[in-house]
């Protein structure tokens, strides 16, 4: 098996940070799963009245498997809370649930870089599986044709990871406010929901950074930025 010291050079500290925020996330969830909001509702109750109080009935709340793999699906108009998030009362299930029903403001409110990322979708599942493959053969067979092919499609990747960003912060922006004036939670139990929320953004900090220096991994090792192609 091929070692490249250059590449764990870069992305050890990536994979570090990755841990360090999954760990945190992880974490804080489990201590706010302890503490159950005052109002008594449950993460799909909180999503409902985010939802209604923003005028918008159109969105389908379910329950799906896993843990936090809790999501918004923008095509079905579906909000997918998982079973720790959509049953339980406390402030970790309101604050995640909240998040979500934030990405479904977001699609009602025409947010440009939700609508961005959902169409890159389709172009990133391309690029993740395919960049490699046209990386490896361009250098092995020295086509600049084929390496920048898949550089190219990497950077959709970065693109992705990067407008994956402001979509995140801005619906937990939106969640931390509105949890409050709904009367989900007090403005005390935002500020632990919000932690939740704090600790899973960085997880999107973390692979945006990921995807980064892969990129600048490419570029090196391709020559483009002055690196060497072996």
């Amino acid at each position: 098996m091929y070692f490249d010291p250059l590449y764990f050079k870069l992305m050890i500290p990536a994979m570090i940070l990755a841990g360090i925020a999954t760990l945190i996330t992880k974490t804080t969830f489990a201590k706010y799963s302890e503490v159950a909001a005052s109002s008594g509702m449950t993460g799909a109750q909180a999503a409902k009245r985010l939802l209604e109080g923003e005028g918008i009935s159109d969105v389908k709340i379910e329950e799906t498997g896993g843990f936090l793999s809790d999501h918004y699906d923008p095509t079905s108009k579906t909000l997918r809370l998982s079973p720790t998030v959509f049953q339980s009362n406390s402030l970790s299930a309101i604050g995640v649930a909240c998040h979500e029903a934030g990405h479904a403001i977001q699609h009602a409110a025409h947010f440009g870089p939700l609508h961005l990322r959902s169409a890159l979708v389709p172009a990133t599942q391309i690029g993740s599986t395919g960049s490699y493959i046209f990386f490896i053969l361009g250098l092995i067979f020295h086509q600049p044709g084929l390496v920048l092919i898949g550089v190219g499609l990497f950077s959709l990747v970065v693109v992705f990871s990067l407008v994956t960003l402001p979509v995140e912060w801005d619906a937990s922006a939106r969640a931390k406010r509105l949890m409050v004036s709904a009367g989900i939670v007090s403005p005390q139990e935002q500020i632990s929901a919000g932690k939740v929320l704090n600790a899973a953004f960085m997880t999107y900090v973390a692979s945006a950074i990921s995807a980064l220096l892969t990129l600048l991994y490419y570029l090196l090792r391709s020559g483009l930025l002055g690196g060497r192609r072996d």
